[in-house]
């Protein structure tokens, strides 16, 4: 498969011209990658127009994903996100309404942010129960009888999640169809379920639109990502979609990130199932070895090890800390679970390394306790753009009850908020963000 950006590029950095243009170091080494950055000059194309060698580069990615389209993104699957709902929220608003999208309470703070910046309302899924505020275990029929009732302008999924649990995309399709809702998926997580074999990616299995993070399990560099659209998301937005990627983008996206995506087009064709295929059975056979240790899991996502070592006597930030000196470095941890991503760059090496580490840890007593109920939700008060635009003040934690939360404050990773804009936390709230780390929220000032 050609790969247009990355030659024209090298074509470019190889050709000794004098660059009167941006970027500023004008192809010096400093770092030793400025030769290969640049920007869109003559023959470059541009990512928002996506005429020329982008344009082309992306078509390729279509065709391997098997979308109706597919639009590269240098912000990370948060650009996508926000596009996504800005399309959602423009479509609504040529119609004279006010959109409504039905998510996961689990929705990355990208989804929260764009409420913010483009007014939609919004309802959450219910629920059969909750482990994590890192997951949403949807109840269908109750989901389904939520969405006859209410007719949103689009249902709003995470999976695979943070933890690698994943929803039954189909399912929710059907209940998207019938009431002619569109579905979105946030894959961030998920580029190469799609070379799985059955493959499980979100577009092949009903959804209408979602966006992967290709940096998070293809060799993309940090910010490389795509927006996929099917069939029908194609027919409405395929006119639209690069102008609303552009509203909630950078005006100088990294040439470097467009290369890595472009590249990766190749690296997908050329033996990448195969690849995939190998590196899966390895992730199996270290998390049955694991398991046969004693360390709990809960992982059904092929390419993620979620630990769950409170079973073993160790909170997950306590683990991750053994495991970092071993010298592996874990993806997140907090006080439950310790997450692991790999891809078949780690290689079997790297993954007996992991599972000789974890294995020859000693067993302490359990760990009992857990993170608190959320019993209630916290009351919607108003919406998340008033919130955040209110007058506010930052407070501690413990003296936040019964006040309104104006912005979601939340680190990355996980970058999933206990409490939304908008909301009057309740105790609940309260003791699950202190329980989390939290020590101070920004609220409405009263």
């Amino acid at each position: 498969m050609k790969t247009p950006i990355a030659d024209f590029v090298r074509e470019y950095s190889s050709s000794n011209a004098e660059r009167f243009h941006m970027p500023g170091h004008k192809g010096k080494r400093f770092l030793g990658a400025e030769e290969y950055d640049i920007t869109e000059i003559d023959g470059a194309d541009s990512l928002y127009e996506s005429l020329g060698i982008i344009g082309e580069s992306e078509k390729n990615a279509a065709a391997l994903f098997g979308t109706a389209m597919t639009v590269y993104g240098t912000e990370g699957s948060s650009q996508c996100i926000r596009a996504m709902l800005s399309m959602i929220s423009s479509r609504a608003a040529a119609k004279g309404e006010r959109a409504l999208v039905v998510a996961g309470r689990n929705a990355h703070k990208s989804f929260y942010s764009a409420a913010v910046l483009f007014d939609f309302d919004f309802e959450f899924i219910p629920e059969t129960g909750q482990e994590s505020y890192l997951s949403c275990d949807a109840a269908l029929d109750a989901l389904e009888a939520l969405v006859k009732k209410k007719r949103p302008a689009a249902l709003y999924i995470t999976s695979p999640d943070y933890l690698g649990k994943t929803a039954d995309i189909e399912k929710i399709s059907a209940i998207c169809k019938k009431y002619e809702a569109l579905l979105l998926v946030d894959n961030a997580h998920g580029a190469y379920l799609k070379f799985l074999t059955p493959g499980g990616h979100p577009i092949e299995l009903g959804a209408d639109m979602c966006c992967d993070s290709a940096h998070k399990t293809l060799p993309v560099l940090t910010g490389g990502a795509y927006l996929h659209m099917g069939e029908r998301a194609w027919r409405l937005f395929s006119g639209v979609v690069r102008e609303h990627m552009a509203l909630v983008g950078s005006t100088s996206p990294s040439y470097l990130t467009l290369a890595s995506l472009d590249m990766a087009n190749a690296y997908i064709e050329n033996g990448y199932r195969d690849r995939l295929f190998e590196t899966v059975k390895n992730v199996e056979r270290v998390k049955r070895e694991v398991l046969r240790h004693g360390v709990g899991q809960c992982s059904a996502e092929p390419l993620k090890i979620t630990l769950m070592p409170k079973s073993f006597g160790y909170t997950g930030r306590e683990f991750a800390d053994i495991l970092i000196r071993e010298k592996i470095v874990p993806e997140f941890s907090d006080a439950d679970y310790t997450v692991l991503m790999v891809t078949p760059e780690n290689g079997e090496a790297g993954l007996r390394r992991l599972e000789r580490a974890v294995c020859k840890t000693e067993r302490r007593a359990a760990i009992e306790d857990g993170p608190p109920t959320l019993s209630a939700l916290p009351e919607r008060v108003c919406s998340a753009r008033e919130a955040f635009f209110a007058k506010s003040e930052r407070v501690a934690v413990r003296d936040s009850v019964g006040r309104v939360l104006s912005s979601v404050s939340v680190s990355c990773p996980p970058a999933v908020p206990v409490a939304v804009s908008g909301e009057r936390i309740n105790e609940d709230a309260a003791r699950l963000l202190e329980y989390y780390g939290t020590e101070s929220v920004r609220v409405v000032l009263e």
